[in-house]
């Protein structure tokens, strides 16, 4: 299978900054886990951005590697300054 993500790809440059900051991991036999949050800073379809995903990955041991087999990232929401 080739890469699935040309657009998505094709969308970031430049990452100036990144950062994987893990809240909570588990592991059950060939079977992982972790929660936690990336904070970015890169270039997004040519406009600078910083933003914060939480992110919950699903990782499977396959020959001895740890592949991920499942990822869900959504935005985390800043409140608006008042």
């Amino acid at each position: 299978m080739g890469n699935i993500f040309p657009p998505l790809e094709s969308s970031f440059r430049d990452c100036t900054a990144y950062a994987h900051e893990v809240v909570a991991a588990d592991v059950i036999g060939d079977i992982a886990d972790t929660v936690g949050y990336e904070h970015t800073s890169a270039s997004v379809n040519g406009e600078p951005r910083t933003y914060t995903l939480r992110v919950t990955q699903v990782y499977r041991r396959e020959d001895g590697e740890w592949k991920v087999a499942h990822r869900h990232a959504d935005t985390v929401v800043q409140p608006e300054a008042s």
